[in-house]
């Protein structure tokens, strides 16, 4: 299975720790991380690290839309689940999944890294 570029995981780890989202591990970062669902940002948050993201790697997102993937506006079940059980096993994991479909992947912004354009 193919890692996460290293520039990538630092640029995740360090705009989570710059606007003080959630502390991201960078071991636990792999492809089918979902930014909305795992690192919890969504809503107008999404739009400023994608913006962030394109000046970092100079990626052209002029073409790029959420009807593709759909805008992430989060869940207030899978915020409960965290909350009360955390977000560490497993089964609190699938049972977020159950909950809420993640819309947007880090394997999305590696193909952008690759490709220089994010659709």
């Amino acid at each position: 299975m193919e890692e996460v570029l290293p520039p990538l995981k630092e640029f995740i780890v360090d705009y989570c720790n710059r606007y003080k989202l959630n502390h991201v591990d960078p071991g636990s970062l792999n492809l089918d991380t979902s930014i909305d669902l795992d690192l919890d940002i969504f809503d107008i948050e999404i739009d400023l690290f994608l913006a962030d993201f394109a000046d970092q790697f100079k990626v052209d997102q002029s073409k790029f839309t959420w009807y593709k993937y759909g805008y992430p506006k989060g869940s207030t079940r899978v915020r409960m689940i965290k909350v009360m059980f955390g977000y560490n096993s497993t089964w609190a994991k699938q049972l977020a999944l159950y909950c809420y479909k993640p819309k947007f992947k880090i394997s999305n912004l590696q193909d952008a890294v690759k490709t220089g354009r994010l659709l």
